[in-house]
């Protein structure tokens, strides 16, 4: 979540370098000059030709400028010529670089997914979720772009009626669980290394975390418009 930047503690508008910018726990938007976590951030670094490029990991050397973690903040630093003012020179800016940072997000959220999946840590097929919602085993509900609406419903409705007792903020591991619809058929086959991938799951434990929390960059990446993002409600609201 950003907050308006008090200026009394104005800073830079870049980094000092990666080690710099992990340390810090509030960096100020080159284009909405919010300020906010670094989580909720985007790194860019300027190479030695001047291309501003995306450092969503925040390790690349050099100075880092930080915008918000959106596509519409992605879009004002673009329009608004914001990087060329944060590294104080001339820079070349993609005017698709929106479009590249989603799909580099979307990229390292599906190289998660498939970890997660040789870590045995996903199950995929219409009757394997359905048992693992039965079971309490998810921790994460997966449907392709494409999945048809009953399949979707029903898998939806089950998940809900398994987390019925639970109750606000008590759901397992103390949070929400989400219904995912960020990937296409194609994308969640490649990375199971399966054919025809409509529905999966995550299930519970460590092994998924890390795509758990790629998606929501991902997801927050793209809530401009809640249809693209491909988040559903949760099951259980904190």
């Amino acid at each position: 979540m950003l907050a308006d930047l008090d200026p009394a503690n104005a800073e830079p508008e870049t980094d000092r370098g990666p080690r710099d910018g992990r340390a810090g726990p509030v960096r100020t938007c080159i284009a909405t000059r919010r300020q906010g976590a670094r989580d909720a951030m985007l790194r860019f670094v300027a190479g030695p030709d001047g291309t501003v490029v995306p450092d969503l990991a925040a390790r690349l050397p050099g100075r880092g400028a930080w915008v918000g973690l959106g596509r519409t903040a992605v879009e004002t630093a673009v329009k608004r010529r914001a990087f060329a003012r944060a590294f104080r020179r001339e820079v070349t800016v993609d005017p698709a670089l929106a479009d590249q940072v989603d799909r580099l997000l979307e990229r390292s959220a599906l190289e998660a997914l498939s970890l997660a999946n040789k870590a045995g840590a996903v199950v995929a097929g219409f009757a394997k979720v359905e048992a693992a919602i039965a079971a309490g085993d998810v921790a994460a509900l997966i449907h392709a772009r494409e999945a048809a609406d009953d399949g979707v419903s029903r898998l939806d409705r089950a998940l809900r009626a398994s987390l019925s007792g639970y109750g606000p903020g008590n759901a397992p591991d103390g949070g929400e669980l989400p219904i995912l619809r960020l990937f296409t058929v194609e994308q969640l086959s490649l990375s199971l290394g399966r054919s025809n991938v409509i529905h999966a799951a995550v299930l519970a434990g460590a092994a998924g975390s890390g795509f758990l929390a790629r998606t929501t960059r991902l997801g927050h990446y793209r809530s401009d418009d809640p249809a693209e993002a491909g988040l559903q409600q949760p099951c259980v609201r904190y």
